[in-house]
Protein backbone atom coordinates (compact mmCIF):
# COMPACT_ATOMS: atom_id res chain seq x y z
CA UNK A 1 0.00 0.00 0.00
CA UNK A 2 1.32 3.28 -1.15
CA UNK A 3 1.79 6.18 1.80
CA UNK A 4 -1.00 8.37 -0.81
CA UNK A 5 -3.61 5.28 -0.27
CA UNK A 6 -3.13 4.95 3.41
CA UNK A 7 -2.47 8.68 4.32
CA UNK A 8 -4.87 10.57 1.48
CA UNK A 9 -7.62 7.78 0.98
CA UNK A 10 -5.75 7.60 -2.54
CA UNK A 11 -6.90 11.67 -2.96
CA UNK A 12 -10.20 10.08 -4.25
CA UNK A 13 -12.59 11.54 -2.16
CA UNK A 14 -15.37 14.16 -4.11
CA UNK A 15 -17.61 16.50 -2.31
CA UNK A 16 -19.76 14.57 -0.68
CA UNK A 17 -17.45 12.16 1.20
CA UNK A 18 -15.05 15.41 1.78
CA UNK A 19 -17.87 17.45 3.00
CA UNK A 20 -18.29 15.23 6.19
CA UNK A 21 -14.48 14.45 6.25
CA UNK A 22 -13.79 18.09 6.54
CA UNK A 23 -16.47 18.45 9.21
CA UNK A 24 -15.19 15.51 10.95
CA UNK A 25 -11.80 16.97 10.76
CA UNK A 26 -12.25 20.40 12.19
CA UNK A 27 -15.68 20.49 14.73
CA UNK A 28 -14.19 18.10 17.26
CA UNK A 29 -14.18 17.69 20.87
CA UNK A 30 -12.90 20.96 20.85
CA UNK A 31 -16.13 21.79 20.00
CA UNK A 32 -18.73 19.52 21.45
CA UNK A 33 -16.54 19.67 25.40
CA UNK A 34 -13.94 22.63 25.00
CA UNK A 35 -16.31 25.45 23.69
CA UNK A 36 -19.59 24.77 26.11
CA UNK A 37 -17.04 24.41 28.95
CA UNK A 38 -15.48 27.97 28.20
CA UNK A 39 -18.80 28.92 27.82
CA UNK A 40 -20.08 27.31 31.11
CA UNK A 41 -16.75 28.83 32.94
CA UNK A 42 -16.69 32.29 31.61
CA UNK A 43 -19.73 33.61 29.44
CA UNK A 44 -19.16 35.10 25.89
CA UNK A 45 -15.61 34.87 25.38
CA UNK A 46 -16.28 31.15 24.35
CA UNK A 47 -18.45 32.70 21.65
CA UNK A 48 -14.87 33.40 20.01
CA UNK A 49 -14.81 29.90 18.29
CA UNK A 50 -17.90 30.69 16.02
CA UNK A 51 -16.57 34.55 14.77
CA UNK A 52 -13.14 32.22 13.49
CA UNK A 53 -15.46 29.63 11.76
CA UNK A 54 -17.06 32.66 9.81
CA UNK A 55 -13.72 34.47 9.23
CA UNK A 56 -11.88 31.02 7.78
CA UNK A 57 -14.24 29.76 5.14
CA UNK A 58 -13.53 32.47 2.13
CA UNK A 59 -9.74 32.46 3.34
CA UNK A 60 -9.87 29.03 2.77
CA UNK A 61 -11.95 29.61 -0.65
CA UNK A 62 -8.89 31.44 -2.08
CA UNK A 63 -5.53 29.61 -0.63
CA UNK A 64 -6.72 25.88 -0.90
CA UNK A 65 -7.46 25.31 -4.15
CA UNK A 66 -3.88 26.66 -5.10
CA UNK A 67 -2.33 24.17 -2.24
CA UNK A 68 -4.18 21.43 -3.83
CA UNK A 69 -3.19 22.13 -7.61
CA UNK A 70 0.75 22.47 -6.59
CA UNK A 71 0.44 19.25 -4.15
CA UNK A 72 -1.24 17.02 -7.44
CA UNK A 73 0.95 18.07 -9.80
CA UNK A 74 4.24 17.04 -7.70
CA UNK A 75 2.36 14.24 -6.09
CA UNK A 76 3.10 16.11 -2.23
CA UNK A 77 1.62 14.66 0.24
CA UNK A 78 2.50 17.20 3.19
CA UNK A 79 2.70 20.83 3.31
CA UNK A 80 6.47 20.41 4.72
CA UNK A 81 7.08 18.75 0.80
CA UNK A 82 5.64 21.49 -0.89
CA UNK A 83 7.74 24.29 1.27
CA UNK A 84 10.71 22.25 0.62
CA UNK A 85 10.31 22.36 -3.38
CA UNK A 86 8.99 26.01 -3.14
CA UNK A 87 12.12 27.09 -1.32
CA UNK A 88 14.72 24.78 -1.88
CA UNK A 89 15.47 24.43 1.50
CA UNK A 90 15.49 21.24 3.60
CA UNK A 91 15.83 22.85 6.63
CA UNK A 92 12.40 25.21 5.80
CA UNK A 93 10.46 21.61 4.81
CA UNK A 94 11.94 20.59 8.54
CA UNK A 95 10.88 23.70 10.38
CA UNK A 96 6.94 22.99 8.51
CA UNK A 97 7.38 19.40 9.82
CA UNK A 98 8.68 19.71 13.15
CA UNK A 99 5.72 22.80 13.90
CA UNK A 100 2.71 20.39 12.46
CA UNK A 101 3.64 17.35 14.49
CA UNK A 102 4.22 19.45 17.70
CA UNK A 103 1.10 21.33 17.41
CA UNK A 104 -1.02 18.16 16.16
CA UNK A 105 -0.52 17.37 19.88
CA UNK A 106 -2.31 19.12 21.84
CA UNK A 107 -4.91 19.26 19.96
CA UNK A 108 -4.67 15.21 19.73
CA UNK A 109 -4.69 15.28 23.69
CA UNK A 110 -7.89 17.72 23.66
CA UNK A 111 -9.95 14.67 21.94
CA UNK A 112 -8.41 12.38 24.60
CA UNK A 113 -9.33 14.81 26.99
CA UNK A 114 -13.16 15.04 25.41
CA UNK A 115 -13.53 11.19 25.47
CA UNK A 116 -12.13 11.22 29.15
CA UNK A 117 -15.01 13.83 30.29
CA UNK A 118 -17.74 11.04 28.93
CA UNK A 119 -16.11 8.13 30.85
CA UNK A 120 -16.05 10.19 33.94
CA UNK A 121 -19.26 10.79 34.16
CA UNK A 122 -20.35 7.19 33.22
CA UNK A 123 -17.99 6.36 36.27
CA UNK A 124 -14.65 5.25 34.31
CA UNK A 125 -12.09 5.86 36.66
CA UNK A 126 -11.88 7.47 40.23
CA UNK A 127 -10.16 9.31 42.93
CA UNK A 128 -8.00 6.71 43.78
CA UNK A 129 -4.20 5.84 42.61
CA UNK A 130 -2.65 8.00 39.72
CA UNK A 131 -3.18 5.21 37.27
CA UNK A 132 -7.21 4.45 38.58
CA UNK A 133 -7.37 8.48 37.96
CA UNK A 134 -5.96 8.62 34.14
CA UNK A 135 -7.74 5.32 33.51
CA UNK A 136 -10.56 7.02 31.12
CA UNK A 137 -7.54 9.14 29.54
CA UNK A 138 -5.44 5.61 28.86
CA UNK A 139 -8.65 4.00 27.48
CA UNK A 140 -9.28 6.55 25.04
CA UNK A 141 -5.75 6.24 23.86
CA UNK A 142 -5.89 2.88 23.50
CA UNK A 143 -9.09 3.22 21.07
CA UNK A 144 -7.57 5.82 19.08
CA UNK A 145 -4.70 3.86 18.54
CA UNK A 146 -6.58 0.12 17.21
CA UNK A 147 -8.84 2.63 15.34
CA UNK A 148 -6.08 4.11 13.24
CA UNK A 149 -3.36 1.78 12.73
CA UNK A 150 -4.28 -0.11 9.95
CA UNK A 151 -7.76 1.25 7.78
CA UNK A 152 -5.37 4.54 7.56
CA UNK A 153 -7.73 8.07 6.37
CA UNK A 154 -10.36 5.91 4.71
CA UNK A 155 -11.87 4.36 8.42
CA UNK A 156 -12.05 7.81 9.30
CA UNK A 157 -13.76 9.15 6.14
CA UNK A 158 -16.39 6.48 6.26
CA UNK A 159 -17.21 6.70 10.34
CA UNK A 160 -17.32 10.87 9.65
CA UNK A 161 -21.07 10.04 8.93
CA UNK A 162 -22.15 8.50 11.23
CA UNK A 163 -20.07 11.46 13.82
CA UNK A 164 -21.69 14.10 11.88
CA UNK A 165 -25.18 12.75 11.71
CA UNK A 166 -24.92 11.88 15.53
CA UNK A 167 -24.13 15.48 16.08
CA UNK A 168 -26.42 16.89 14.91
CA UNK A 169 -29.78 15.01 16.22
CA UNK A 170 -28.41 15.38 19.65
CA UNK A 171 -27.89 18.68 19.03
CA UNK A 172 -31.01 19.57 17.90
CA UNK A 173 -32.92 17.41 20.40
CA UNK A 174 -31.19 19.01 23.13
CA UNK A 175 -31.67 22.96 21.64
CA UNK A 176 -35.38 21.97 21.52
CA UNK A 177 -36.15 19.54 24.51
CA UNK A 178 -33.63 21.03 27.48
CA UNK A 179 -35.04 24.38 27.70
CA UNK A 180 -38.69 23.28 28.30
CA UNK A 181 -37.07 21.29 31.02
CA UNK A 182 -34.93 24.43 32.31
CA UNK A 183 -37.69 26.80 32.77
CA UNK A 184 -37.29 28.34 29.42
CA UNK A 185 -34.61 30.49 27.75
CA UNK A 186 -35.18 33.54 30.21
CA UNK A 187 -34.39 31.67 33.28
CA UNK A 188 -31.50 29.86 31.24
CA UNK A 189 -29.80 33.05 30.42
CA UNK A 190 -30.76 34.83 33.65
CA UNK A 191 -29.12 32.11 36.12
CA UNK A 192 -25.92 32.18 33.70
CA UNK A 193 -25.90 35.97 34.22
CA UNK A 194 -26.36 36.37 37.43
CA UNK A 195 -23.57 33.76 38.20
CA UNK A 196 -20.53 35.15 36.14
CA UNK A 197 -21.62 38.62 37.59
CA UNK A 198 -20.50 37.36 40.65
CA UNK A 199 -16.50 37.45 41.54
CA UNK A 200 -14.10 34.76 41.40
CA UNK A 201 -12.55 34.28 44.82
CA UNK A 202 -8.67 33.36 42.60
CA UNK A 203 -8.79 36.41 40.48
CA UNK A 204 -10.88 39.25 42.58
CA UNK A 205 -12.50 39.63 39.16
CA UNK A 206 -16.40 38.91 37.54
CA UNK A 207 -16.41 35.21 36.04
CA UNK A 208 -17.31 36.57 33.19
CA UNK A 209 -20.41 37.66 31.60
CA UNK A 210 -23.22 37.49 28.55
CA UNK A 211 -21.70 40.35 26.33
CA UNK A 212 -17.56 40.58 25.62
CA UNK A 213 -16.98 43.99 28.03
CA UNK A 214 -15.04 46.50 26.07
CA UNK A 215 -11.67 44.85 28.34
CA UNK A 216 -11.84 41.96 26.46
CA UNK A 217 -12.60 42.66 23.15
CA UNK A 218 -8.99 42.98 22.00
CA UNK A 219 -8.56 39.06 22.94
CA UNK A 220 -11.58 38.28 21.71
CA UNK A 221 -10.79 39.36 17.80
CA UNK A 222 -7.66 38.47 18.05
CA UNK A 223 -8.30 34.73 19.49
CA UNK A 224 -10.59 34.56 16.31
CA UNK A 225 -8.38 35.72 13.84
CA UNK A 226 -5.65 34.00 14.59
CA UNK A 227 -7.48 30.73 14.82
CA UNK A 228 -9.09 31.07 11.31
CA UNK A 229 -5.59 32.24 10.31
CA UNK A 230 -4.34 29.29 11.67
CA UNK A 231 -6.87 26.77 11.05
CA UNK A 232 -6.28 25.34 7.82
CA UNK A 233 -2.41 25.05 7.73
CA UNK A 234 -3.12 22.19 10.82
CA UNK A 235 -1.54 19.59 9.07
CA UNK A 236 -4.77 17.68 9.50
CA UNK A 237 -6.54 20.05 7.33
CA UNK A 238 -4.22 20.49 4.79
CA UNK A 239 -4.61 16.29 4.87
CA UNK A 240 -8.10 16.88 3.93
CA UNK A 241 -7.54 19.26 1.52
CA UNK A 242 -5.44 16.75 0.03
CA UNK A 243 -7.56 13.80 0.13
CA UNK A 244 -10.15 15.65 -2.58
CA UNK A 245 -10.95 14.19 -5.69
CA UNK A 246 -10.81 17.78 -7.63
CA UNK A 247 -9.77 21.57 -6.98
CA UNK A 248 -13.54 22.74 -7.18
CA UNK A 249 -14.24 19.69 -4.79
CA UNK A 250 -12.59 22.42 -2.29
CA UNK A 251 -14.19 25.34 -3.33
CA UNK A 252 -17.56 23.48 -2.91
CA UNK A 253 -16.92 22.47 0.44
CA UNK A 254 -15.86 26.28 1.49
CA UNK A 255 -19.11 26.93 0.71
CA UNK A 256 -21.15 24.57 2.12
CA UNK A 257 -18.81 23.79 5.60
CA UNK A 258 -20.41 27.26 7.49
CA UNK A 259 -23.58 25.12 8.17
CA UNK A 260 -21.65 23.38 10.59
CA UNK A 261 -21.07 26.71 12.10
CA UNK A 262 -24.71 27.02 13.32
CA UNK A 263 -24.53 24.10 14.87
CA UNK A 264 -21.18 25.55 16.41
CA UNK A 265 -23.57 27.98 18.05
CA UNK A 266 -25.89 25.91 18.88
CA UNK A 267 -23.53 23.58 20.99
CA UNK A 268 -22.12 26.88 22.38
CA UNK A 269 -25.38 27.47 24.16
CA UNK A 270 -25.15 24.28 25.96
CA UNK A 271 -22.84 25.31 28.35
CA UNK A 272 -25.56 28.40 29.85
CA UNK A 273 -28.13 25.27 29.96
CA UNK A 274 -25.32 23.17 31.92
CA UNK A 275 -24.83 26.30 34.38
CA UNK A 276 -28.39 26.72 34.51
CA UNK A 277 -28.70 22.79 36.02
CA UNK A 278 -27.90 22.50 39.72
CA UNK A 279 -27.28 18.79 39.95
CA UNK A 280 -24.50 19.90 36.94
CA UNK A 281 -22.82 22.54 38.96
CA UNK A 282 -22.77 19.97 42.14
CA UNK A 283 -20.88 17.68 39.69
CA UNK A 284 -18.66 19.80 37.92
CA UNK A 285 -17.92 21.00 41.78
CA UNK A 286 -17.14 17.75 42.90
CA UNK A 287 -15.28 16.86 40.05
CA UNK A 288 -12.56 19.14 41.24
CA UNK A 289 -14.00 22.71 39.32
CA UNK A 290 -13.52 20.44 35.76
CA UNK A 291 -15.89 22.57 33.28
CA UNK A 292 -15.00 19.88 30.60
CA UNK A 293 -17.53 17.72 32.77
CA UNK A 294 -20.13 20.43 32.35
CA UNK A 295 -21.85 18.54 28.53
CA UNK A 296 -21.65 15.09 30.00
CA UNK A 297 -23.37 15.93 33.40
CA UNK A 298 -25.98 18.25 30.80
CA UNK A 299 -26.92 15.07 28.99
CA UNK A 300 -27.09 11.97 32.31
CA UNK A 301 -28.94 14.62 34.03
CA UNK A 302 -31.47 16.13 31.35
CA UNK A 303 -31.96 12.95 29.07
CA UNK A 304 -33.28 9.63 29.49
CA UNK A 305 -30.67 7.06 29.65
CA UNK A 306 -30.78 5.60 26.36
CA UNK A 307 -30.79 9.48 24.50
CA UNK A 308 -27.81 9.92 26.99
CA UNK A 309 -25.85 7.08 25.70
CA UNK A 310 -26.35 8.33 22.33
CA UNK A 311 -25.36 12.13 23.16
CA UNK A 312 -22.22 10.21 24.45
CA UNK A 313 -21.72 8.48 21.70
CA UNK A 314 -21.61 11.48 19.53
CA UNK A 315 -18.99 13.22 21.85
CA UNK A 316 -16.87 9.97 21.57
CA UNK A 317 -17.11 9.67 17.66
CA UNK A 318 -17.06 13.32 17.72
CA UNK A 319 -13.27 13.02 19.01
CA UNK A 320 -12.53 9.97 17.51
CA UNK A 321 -12.85 10.89 14.11
CA UNK A 322 -10.88 14.06 13.94
CA UNK A 323 -8.01 12.66 16.29
CA UNK A 324 -7.38 9.96 13.98
CA UNK A 325 -7.12 12.00 10.98
CA UNK A 326 -4.51 14.39 12.86
CA UNK A 327 -2.38 11.22 13.93
CA UNK A 328 -2.24 10.20 10.38
CA UNK A 329 -0.96 13.80 9.05
CA UNK A 330 1.80 13.81 11.64
CA UNK A 331 3.01 10.34 10.39
CA UNK A 332 2.66 11.64 6.80
CA UNK A 333 4.82 14.66 7.97
CA UNK A 334 7.37 12.36 9.58
CA UNK A 335 7.09 10.06 6.80
CA UNK A 336 7.64 12.05 3.84
CA UNK A 337 9.89 14.58 6.10
CA UNK A 338 12.18 13.39 8.23
CA UNK A 339 11.85 9.71 7.70
CA UNK A 340 12.69 9.61 3.97
CA UNK A 341 14.09 12.83 3.38
CA UNK A 342 16.81 12.33 5.55
CA UNK A 343 17.16 8.90 6.05
CA UNK A 344 15.92 6.74 3.65
CA UNK A 345 15.32 8.57 0.60
CA UNK A 346 14.76 5.61 -2.23
CA UNK A 347 12.05 3.80 0.77
CA UNK A 348 9.62 1.85 -0.83
CA UNK A 349 6.10 2.49 -0.57
CA UNK A 350 5.36 -0.24 1.51
CA UNK A 351 8.44 0.62 3.74
CA UNK A 352 6.83 4.31 3.70
CA UNK A 353 3.32 3.42 4.65
CA UNK A 354 4.72 1.04 7.50
CA UNK A 355 6.52 4.00 9.17
CA UNK A 356 3.65 5.78 8.83
CA UNK A 357 1.64 3.71 10.71
CA UNK A 358 3.93 2.97 13.53
CA UNK A 359 4.63 7.20 13.57
CA UNK A 360 1.09 7.54 14.25
CA UNK A 361 0.82 5.46 17.70
CA UNK A 362 4.26 7.59 18.43
CA UNK A 363 2.12 10.43 17.95
CA UNK A 364 -0.79 9.45 20.01
CA UNK A 365 1.88 8.99 23.18
CA UNK A 366 2.99 12.40 22.57
CA UNK A 367 -0.65 13.11 22.89
CA UNK A 368 -1.17 11.47 26.09
CA UNK A 369 1.59 12.89 27.67
CA UNK A 370 0.44 16.44 27.14
CA UNK A 371 -3.03 15.49 28.15
CA UNK A 372 -1.45 14.00 31.12
CA UNK A 373 0.36 16.55 32.75
CA UNK A 374 -1.58 20.15 31.28
CA UNK A 375 -3.78 21.14 32.99
CA UNK A 376 -7.71 20.04 31.60
CA UNK A 377 -10.05 22.84 33.37
CA UNK A 378 -9.66 24.81 30.41
CA UNK A 379 -8.89 22.12 27.62
CA UNK A 380 -9.36 24.78 25.20
CA UNK A 381 -5.71 25.92 25.81
CA UNK A 382 -4.52 22.89 24.54
CA UNK A 383 -6.03 23.85 20.89
CA UNK A 384 -4.65 27.45 21.45
CA UNK A 385 -1.32 27.00 22.32
CA UNK A 386 -1.31 23.98 18.92
CA UNK A 387 -2.49 27.66 17.32
CA UNK A 388 0.04 29.55 18.43
CA UNK A 389 3.08 27.08 16.93
CA UNK A 390 1.23 26.16 13.69
CA UNK A 391 0.53 29.71 12.90
CA UNK A 392 4.29 30.59 12.38
CA UNK A 393 4.31 28.24 9.58
CA UNK A 394 2.10 31.04 7.18
CA UNK A 395 4.46 32.80 5.24
CA UNK A 396 6.10 29.65 4.23
CA UNK A 397 2.77 27.49 3.38
CA UNK A 398 0.16 30.30 2.38
CA UNK A 399 2.21 33.42 1.44
CA UNK A 400 4.59 31.14 -0.45
CA UNK A 401 1.98 30.21 -2.44
CA UNK A 402 1.72 33.59 -4.19
CA UNK A 403 5.67 34.76 -3.88
CA UNK A 404 8.98 33.69 -3.02
CA UNK A 405 10.00 36.73 -2.41
CA UNK A 406 11.21 35.61 1.25
CA UNK A 407 14.05 34.55 1.73
CA UNK A 408 14.37 31.23 2.84
CA UNK A 409 16.99 31.66 5.21
CA UNK A 410 14.91 34.90 6.18
CA UNK A 411 11.91 32.31 6.97
CA UNK A 412 13.50 30.27 8.74
CA UNK A 413 15.19 32.67 11.35
CA UNK A 414 11.74 34.67 11.41
CA UNK A 415 9.86 31.30 12.61
CA UNK A 416 12.55 30.31 14.85
CA UNK A 417 12.25 33.75 16.78
CA UNK A 418 8.15 33.65 16.76
CA UNK A 419 8.07 29.90 18.04
CA UNK A 420 10.77 31.10 20.85
CA UNK A 421 8.84 34.30 21.54
CA UNK A 422 5.23 32.61 21.69
CA UNK A 423 6.42 29.33 23.60
CA UNK A 424 8.09 31.52 26.35
CA UNK A 425 5.17 33.56 26.40
CA UNK A 426 2.71 31.37 26.69
CA UNK A 427 4.55 29.49 29.21
CA UNK A 428 4.99 32.58 31.58
CA UNK A 429 1.40 32.71 31.24
CA UNK A 430 -0.56 31.34 34.22
CA UNK A 431 -4.10 30.43 34.35
CA UNK A 432 -6.41 27.81 35.30
CA UNK A 433 -4.68 27.12 38.92
CA UNK A 434 -1.55 26.50 37.06
CA UNK A 435 1.40 28.90 36.68
CA UNK A 436 2.91 27.80 33.32
CA UNK A 437 1.00 27.42 29.87
CA UNK A 438 -1.93 28.14 31.57
CA UNK A 439 -3.47 30.88 29.03
CA UNK A 440 -2.93 31.39 25.64
CA UNK A 441 -3.36 35.21 25.71
CA UNK A 442 -1.10 37.49 27.57
CA UNK A 443 -0.68 42.02 27.54
CA UNK A 444 1.18 43.38 24.68
CA UNK A 445 1.76 46.99 24.52
CA UNK A 446 -1.28 47.44 27.11
CA UNK A 447 -3.78 44.91 25.48
CA UNK A 448 -4.38 41.11 26.14
CA UNK A 449 -3.69 39.77 22.81
CA UNK A 450 -3.69 36.26 21.77
CA UNK A 451 0.49 34.96 21.75
CA UNK A 452 -0.20 33.23 18.29
CA UNK A 453 -0.73 37.06 16.70
CA UNK A 454 1.96 38.98 18.33
CA UNK A 455 4.14 35.93 17.39
CA UNK A 456 3.50 36.03 13.85
CA UNK A 457 4.22 39.77 13.65
CA UNK A 458 7.70 39.32 15.09
CA UNK A 459 7.82 35.98 12.80
CA UNK A 460 6.88 38.27 9.58
CA UNK A 461 8.89 41.64 11.11
CA UNK A 462 12.34 39.33 11.38
CA UNK A 463 11.33 37.99 7.57
CA UNK A 464 11.23 40.79 6.01
CA UNK A 465 13.97 42.91 7.49
CA UNK A 466 16.18 39.88 6.71
CA UNK A 467 15.10 39.44 3.21
CA UNK A 468 15.96 42.73 2.34
CA UNK A 469 19.54 42.04 3.99
CA UNK A 470 20.19 38.83 2.46
CA UNK A 471 18.75 40.09 -1.09
CA UNK A 472 20.89 43.20 -0.60
CA UNK A 473 24.07 41.08 0.17
CA UNK A 474 23.10 38.43 -2.74
CA UNK A 475 22.69 35.34 -0.54
CA UNK A 476 22.36 32.78 -2.62
CA UNK A 477 18.36 31.13 -2.43
CA UNK A 478 17.06 27.94 -3.15
CA UNK A 479 15.60 26.64 -6.48
CA UNK A 480 12.18 26.34 -7.17
CA UNK A 481 11.09 22.88 -8.31
CA UNK A 482 7.37 24.23 -8.50
CA UNK A 483 5.87 26.09 -11.91
CA UNK A 484 3.12 28.66 -12.36
CA UNK A 485 1.00 26.29 -13.99
CA UNK A 486 1.28 23.70 -11.30
CA UNK A 487 -0.58 26.15 -8.85
CA UNK A 488 -3.61 26.14 -11.18
CA UNK A 489 -3.92 22.95 -12.82
CA UNK A 490 -6.81 20.19 -11.91
CA UNK A 491 -6.84 16.07 -12.54
CA UNK A 492 -8.61 14.66 -15.34
CA UNK A 493 -9.04 11.10 -16.50
CA UNK A 494 -6.93 11.04 -19.58
CA UNK A 495 -5.45 8.51 -21.85
CA UNK A 496 -2.78 7.46 -19.41
CA UNK A 497 -5.08 7.20 -16.87
CA UNK A 498 -7.47 4.67 -18.10
CA UNK A 499 -4.76 2.34 -19.23
CA UNK A 500 -4.08 0.09 -16.21
CA UNK A 501 -5.26 2.37 -13.03
CA UNK A 502 -8.61 1.80 -13.48
CA UNK A 503 -9.34 5.39 -15.01
CA UNK A 504 -8.70 7.04 -11.68
CA UNK A 505 -5.58 9.78 -11.84
CA UNK A 506 -5.28 10.05 -8.63
CA UNK A 507 -3.53 7.11 -8.40
CA UNK A 508 -0.78 7.91 -10.84
CA UNK A 509 2.99 9.62 -10.02
CA UNK A 510 2.55 11.06 -13.69
CA UNK A 511 -0.70 12.20 -14.78
CA UNK A 512 -2.74 14.62 -16.86
CA UNK A 513 -3.67 17.88 -15.79
CA UNK A 514 -5.57 20.78 -16.89
CA UNK A 515 -5.48 24.31 -15.57
CA UNK A 516 -8.06 26.89 -15.05
CA UNK A 517 -7.87 27.81 -19.00
CA UNK A 518 -8.34 23.81 -20.34
CA UNK A 519 -4.78 23.68 -21.34
CA UNK A 520 -3.43 20.08 -20.97
CA UNK A 521 0.18 19.66 -18.82
CA UNK A 522 1.92 16.79 -18.19
CA UNK A 523 3.42 16.88 -14.36
CA UNK A 524 5.97 14.38 -13.17
CA UNK A 525 5.99 14.17 -9.08
CA UNK A 526 8.98 13.31 -6.98
CA UNK A 527 7.95 9.73 -6.27
CA UNK A 528 8.62 9.00 -10.43
CA UNK A 529 11.88 10.65 -9.89
CA UNK A 530 12.61 8.66 -7.25
CA UNK A 531 11.72 5.52 -9.33
CA UNK A 532 13.44 6.47 -12.25
CA UNK A 533 16.68 6.93 -9.68
CA UNK A 534 16.27 3.51 -8.67
CA UNK A 535 16.09 1.98 -12.21
CA UNK A 536 19.15 3.99 -13.17
CA UNK A 537 20.89 3.13 -10.43
CA UNK A 538 19.68 -0.39 -10.89
CA UNK A 539 20.99 -0.58 -14.77
CA UNK A 540 24.34 1.08 -13.70
CA UNK A 541 25.33 -2.09 -10.74
CA UNK A 542 24.11 -4.05 -13.85
CA UNK A 543 26.40 -2.77 -16.23
CA UNK A 544 29.29 -2.68 -13.61
CA UNK A 545 28.87 -6.50 -13.18
CA UNK A 546 29.08 -6.77 -17.13
CA UNK A 547 31.83 -5.07 -17.27
CA UNK A 548 33.60 -6.95 -14.35
CA UNK A 549 32.89 -10.05 -16.16
CA UNK A 550 34.22 -8.82 -19.57
CA UNK A 551 37.33 -8.55 -17.53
Amino acid sequence: MQLSEWGLGGRGFGTFVSWFLLGGDLYTAYTFIAVPALVYAVGAVGFYALSYTVMVFPIVFVFAPRLWSVARARGYVTPGEFVRGRHGSQGLGLAVTVTGILATMPYIALQLVGIESVLTVMGVGGSGNAFVKDLPLIIAFVILAAYTYLAGLRAPALIAFVKDTLIYVTVIVAIIYIPGRLGGWGRIFGVASAHLKTVNPTTGKPFGSLVVMPAGEWAYATLALGSALALFIYPHAITGVFASRRRDVIRRNAAMLPAYSLVLGLIALLGYMARATPAVNAGVKAGGGNSQLSVPLLFEHMFPSWFAGLGYSAIVIGALVPAAIMSIAAANLFTRNIYKEFFRPLATPAQETRVARLASLIMKVGALGFALELNKTFSINLQLLGGIWVLQTFPAIVISLYTRWFHRFALIIGWASAMVYGTIQAYRTPGGGQAHFGASAAPVFGHVTYIAISALLVNLVVAVVLTLIFRAIRLPDGYDETRAADYSIDAVAGPAAAAGTGGRPDRLHAFVTRDHEGHTAHSISREQISATAKSSQRREGWGRSKARHSR
